[in-house]
């Protein structure tokens, strides 16, 4: 693996909060994700399965986790089974883990190779009564590929249709939403990584650039920061592209007096950072664009103030909905009647700012955590108000990652990025 090695304790302490929510007599099973096939001898690159590695720090395909804390063998209460490796696999693929590699890196002791996982199993099912099976239910998920886990759970149920099955998922959602000192420690690392890109491009920026251009200048700059790249599709939008709100062809050249919308940002060691930015092309916002900037700056701000323990998810939303109509009506996008006719179910607003103001952060770039509960103190969320004029051929977007606090305003891991109008201007600039 590229990053530096994280320290075990923290997925000691996940498999502890894991585990201590689990039934009486019960097991739980956690495997890697596949390798994908594009065609022919090609395959895309290895992501691992979040779970996996939220509880074991494992980063390699074909291994799979256990986890029985009743388990009458205290060997075999956390057990790992990877993927032998030998000469010919490390000469052709590179180093794989070594049983003692994966003690140091996950704090696991038992370790098998991976041709004795259905010989142990068949002994822990005997001596168990419940086994959890890991499922997606990310409220946005809808997958069409069966992954490795999916098989591996018709294969239980079919081989051991005596137990009784549970699910991971509640469990996970609950606990992977309050991310661990040692998590927020990479997270703010990926947006260090970010940072860096971004002042990159503050000065690679000019007219005529081309969007995909800009995107390389990201990349360049995340890879050479140990970053795998980037965490999820980046979205690099001049002019009325920044109206489409997944535009990712970044194919357009960039005219002076556009500006560019940037949805960018870097993963470290499977963490995500997300970071929208919208930066003029000749260095220079007019003041219409200053003026919509600055509402959608203050938008944020006010937003991010409302992110404390016990806010409601629901109440937050309506509440951000207010303060940007406040801000539409007064850059003359709205008027009181638009707002007195308004429908409920799609406030005026929503002309002009129709996405979620926030979402989980963690491994996932959009992470899992549980909608219908109050927030709480070490949840990390975006904040990314944006106004799209397609009128007017620009749309800008803000986004920040923060992290809620026991008491106080969240603290903002992009805190040292810029964002004022003044200091992007200074540095295009300079």
């Amino acid at each position: 693996m590229r990053y530096e090695p994280i320290n075990s304790q923290l997925y000691i302490d996940n498999r502890k909060k894991f585990t201590a929510q689990m039934k009486p007599n019960a097991l739980a099973v956690f495997n890697s994700n596949d390798i994908y096939p594009i065609g022919a001898d090609s395959t895309m690159p290895f992501q691992q399965d979040r779970n996996i590695l939220y509880l074991s720090g494992v980063d390699q395909e074909e291994s799979i986790l256990v986890l029985f804390p009743d388990c009458p063998k205290a060997k075999h209460r956390e057990v790992l089974f990877l993927k032998e490796t030998n000469d010919h696999i490390a000469v052709w693929e590179g180093e794989k883990l070594t049983k003692e590699k994966a003690y140091e890196l996950s704090g696991i002791k038992t370790v098998y190779w991976l041709q004795d996982f259905e010989r142990i199993l068949r002994e822990l099912m005997a001596q168990s009564e419940t086994i959890y099976i890991n499922t997606n239910e990310h409220y946005r998920a809808n997958p069409d590929t069966k992954t490795r886990e999916d098989r591996f759970n018709s294969w239980v149920r079919e081989t051991y249709p005596a137990h009784q099955v549970a699910k991971s998922n509640p469990i996970l959602q609950r606990s992977r939403s309050v991310k661990h000192a040692l998590e927020l420690e990479v997270m703010q690392k990926a947006c260090d990584i970010t940072e860096q890109g971004f002042r990159r491009i503050l000065k690679y920026t000019q007219p005529d650039v081309w969007e995909y251009e800009l995107e390389a200048e990201f990349l360049h700059e995340f890879i050479r920061q140990r970053s795998k790249g980037f965490a999820y599709t980046p979205i690099i939008a001049s002019g009325n592209n920044a109206n489409v709100l997944h535009y990712i062809e970044n194919k357009d050249q960039c005219k002076a007096g556009d500006l560019i919308l940037f949805d960018v940002g870097a993963e470290y060691a499977n963490y995500s950072s997300d970071m929208s930015r919208t930066i003029p092309v000749n260095g220079r916002f007019t003041q219409r664009q200053k003026d919509v900037y600055n509402a959608v700056l203050r938008v944020k701000d006010e937003a991010t103030r409302m992110l404390v323990p016990g806010a409601d998810w629901e109440k937050y939303h309506v509440e951000v909905g207010k303060l940007m109509t406040s801000e539409l009506l007064d850059l003359k996008l709205l008027d009181k009647a638009d707002v007195q006719n308004e429908n409920p179910e799609w406030p005026a607003y929503k002309k002009y700012f129709m996405h979620g103001t926030s979402h989980h952060l963690g491994l996932d770039t959009h992470d899992y955590g549980l909608l219908y509960e109050p927030l709480q103190a070490n949840q990390v969320f975006t904040v990314e108000p944006g106004i799209y004029i397609p009128d007017e051929g620009f749309g800008i977007r803000l986004e920040d990652d923060v992290v809620i606090q026991e008491q106080g305003e969240p603290f903002n891991l992009m805190k040292n990025i810029p964002i004022e109008v003044e200091e992007i201007e200074d540095i295009m600039n300079s």
